[in-house]
């Protein structure tokens, strides 16, 4: 028998990617999305290794449901992609704060809630795999996306955590940083632009839209070799705890890592003899 994966977010981009190719290595494959209508159809139809259920990341119930919905048509979950997720773009002030609390809700607590839904499932099995897209955004902070970057530097203390948490019932994680692939994250369906005006902004504001609006399509990022980077991650016995995925992403981490080390050693002098001075 092969893997089973569970794949949030398999209706286009790098979920759709991953899903074709886990079927046909011989995987058994349970793809979610909102709208999952025509997922069956642009998979090639019915077919035993797939399942096709409906799963919005933000509704509890509903990553309950299709966790059980897994369970019962393949018997265990081996592997969880938390994938699915979308962009609110834009400065900070110029985000309302409903956008910033959807874009958490979705980005952080929508993966949260799938990974909910699966772990008593992967603890009774004392196995699993749990892999979450974070982003490049979610290690190093990049212009206009503060409201991404907020929820997916969330996401990255998240896993991190929960490393140390599961790792005794032989459950691992994976966080997985890419930088920019073509995945369809800028399509018109996965943005949303800030909702404010403000006058300091808008000369900004109007460039910087423009050049995001011009990169969709344009990435130099293949979704569908990161969907095979991910297969040959979940067959690992000991998977990386992250993963950074694209030369762009691998450069701007490593200088990040080296710019912490720097800050690191310049507080020493001024933060580093801070106890009581009885400690």
């Amino acid at each position: 028998m092969g893997t089973v994966f569970l794949i949030t977010g398999a209706g286009r981009g790098l979920g759709a990617n991953l899903t074709r190719q886990a079927l046909a290595a011989g995987h058994q494959v349970v793809a979610t999305a909102r709208r999952p209508e025509h997922l069956l159809e642009s998979f090639g139809g019915e077919q035993d290794n797939l399942l096709v259920t409906a799963l919005d990341i933000t509704d509890p119930a509903t990553a309950k449901s299709a966790v059980q919905a897994a369970v019962d048509r393949f018997g265990r979950v081996d592997v969880l992609v938390n994938n699915a997720a979308n962009f609110y773009a834009g400065y900070f002030e110029e985000i309302s704060d409903a956008q910033m609390r959807a874009q958490v809700e979705t980005n952080l607590f929508g993966p949260m809630n799938v990974t909910r839904a699966v772990l008593p499932v992967m603890r009774a099995q004392r196995a699993g795999h749990i892999i979450t897209i974070s982003s490049l955004a979610g290690a190093v902070g990049l212009e206009f996306c503060v409201a991404y970057a907020a929820a997916k530097f969330g996401v990255e203390g998240f896993m991190e955590s929960l490393r140390h948490d599961v790792e005794p019932f032989g459950i691992r994680t994976t966080i997985v940083e890419p930088g920019f692939f073509r995945t369809e994250l800028l399509v018109d369906a996965s943005t949303t632009w800030a909702e404010l005006s403000i006058d300091d902004y808008a000369e900004r504001t109007a460039v910087t839209k423009k050049q995001w609006q011009s990169m969709n399509g344009q990435q130099a990022g293949d979704p569908a070799k990161l969907a095979a980077a991910l297969l040959a991650l979940a067959g690992q016995r000991q998977p990386p705890a992250r993963f950074v995925a694209g030369s762009d992403a691998i450069d701007a981490v490593a200088a990040k890592a080296r710019g912490l080390l720097a800050q690191a050693g310049a507080s020493r002098e001024l933060g580093a003899d801070l106890a009581h001075d009885a400690a």
